[in-house]
């Protein structure tokens, strides 16, 4: 059961990290800091004080760029394959006493893949708003971006099965809608 709680600590923070990279780093890091989060092996430096402080700047830096109109967008390029990154490790770091190669083949899997699915999805929203406002509605979908990795790092520590669940049933919903209702781009693609 320990393992099931960690892989969902792991899945949550992942999908936090598809909104915000640092910040899911930075509320395990304290998380860590305070006892409510085990680290598994080789881990422990991301519950240091140093670790935490570097973190959170890293933090301040992501938001703050986040409400740069096209900036936000450049950042975006970057920020799927590093939230993949940083959500395997994130979820190879909830593992505690694991077999390192179920560890991080999970982590890679459940971890990376939330991650990754999650931002894309977040880059595709921030595309759509600078294409209809021409950048000037993006604050308001970094901000709803902002709250949700806020409130998916804070749910995952406290409720982890929970908050595993909304993040499975909302990438499922997501799903459903892209399936039932493609977007103009892919539709002119499967008409060629």
């Amino acid at each position: 059961m320990e393992i099931i709680i960690a892989l969902c600590l792991g899945i949550t923070l992942s999908a936090a990290c598809g909104f915000r990279v640092f910040l899911p780093p930075f509320v395990m890091s304290l998380g860590a800091i305070y006892g409510h989060i085990p680290l598994s092996s080789g881990f422990e430096w991301l519950g240091t004080k140093e670790a935490a402080i570097a973190l959170g700047i890293a933090t301040i830096l992501e938001v703050g760029t986040y409400y740069v109109p096209f900036l936000d967008n450049l950042l975006d390029t970057v920020q799927v394959p590093v939230a993949v990154g940083i959500g395997t490790v994130i979820t190879a770091a909830t593992m505690g006493h694991t077999d390192p190669v179920l560890q991080w083949t999970l982590a890679a899997i459940a971890g990376g893949g939330t991650a990754g699915l999650m931002g894309s999805l977040a880059s595709f929203t921030r595309l759509a708003s600078t294409g209809l406002t021409g950048g000037l509605g993006n604050f308001i979908v970094a901000t709803i971006e902002l709250v949700g990795s806020i409130s998916l790092s804070i749910l995952g520590i406290t409720f982890p099965l929970w908050s595993a669940a909304i993040v499975l049933g909302a990438i499922l919903l997501a799903v459903i809608i892209i399936l039932t209702n493609p977007p103009a781009w892919l539709q002119k693609k499967k008409a060629s």
